[in-house]
């Protein structure tokens, strides 16, 4: 039998005689994850499992709008550095003189709350991808364009999802999770609570009643989540979250 990771993709050969008859879990040799196999998955031919588990799909409202906005943004930031290169006593570029906001990809890995938020963040001018379990999340992040993961306690829970998602994140090198502004929706959670974050390897934490506001929520907090690592990241030349 071959099942595959949710976290990490990989595929895992089982031995047929030691399959129990029920649901049961294997912990992944590469990543330690959980994964949970019900007995159907025994007929799941590894295509299938490579078909179910494709990268997170785009939504398709704003895609043109997004594009635009990304596209000028990259057209602007290439005259800003080929001017900076020109001016000898200025070769550092100045990421405060940027004029409005980056365009973004966000990943949404959420339950209930999955289309509201989806369109506030489409209607503001975000690229929102909507993962369905835990390995569409994991493929997409696999493109490293996706910076922005938003998940809630109640996604995929038949896979554990939001613990697997967790998890991910918490294995992470320094370098990677520097890379993945990690957000929380949920119901008791306090808006942008620094220390409920910390404590939890959250980038921020958003109640479920904040969700109208979660554009200017998640703005505020990656500029200030840029200006705290802008010389580091300077320094590697690496761009802004």
């Amino acid at each position: 039998m071959i099942i595959r990771c949710d976290n990490c993709s990989v595929s895992l050969q089982l031995d047929e005689s030691k399959i129990p008859g029920g649901n049961f879990t294997v912990r992944c040799p590469r990543c330690q994850n959980l994964i949970r196999v019900a007995p159907g998955a025994k007929n799941a031919s590894p295509v299938k499992q490579l078909e179910e588990n494709a990268p997170a799909p785009a939504m398709s409202e704003g895609t043109q709008e997004f594009a635009a906005k990304e596209s000028e943004m990259q057209i602007n930031s290439a005259l800003r550095s080929l001017l900076s290169a020109l001016q000898t006593e200025n070769k550092i570029l100045d990421t405060k003189d940027e004029t409005g906001e980056k365009p973004r990809r966000v990943l949404l890995c959420l339950g209930q709350n999955r289309d509201a938020i989806a369109k506030v963040l489409v209607d503001a001018g975000f690229k929102v991808y909507l993962a369905q379990t835990p390995a569409q999340a994991n493929e997409r992040l696999r493109e490293g364009k996706t910076e922005v993961l938003i998940f809630s306690p109640d996604f995929a829970a038949e896979f554990g999802g939001a613990a697997i998602l967790q998890q991910k994140a918490n294995t992470m090198s320094a370098g990677e999770r520097r890379r993945l502004f990690l957000v929380s929706v949920e119901d008791g959670g306090v808006t942008m609570s620094a220390h409920d974050a910390f404590l939890r390897n959250l980038n921020l934490i958003i109640n479920s009643n904040d969700i109208s506001q979660m554009p200017l929520i998640l703005n505020r907090s990656l500029r200030d989540f840029n200006e705290i690592y802008r010389h580091y990241n300077e320094a590697l030349g690496a761009a802004a979250v």
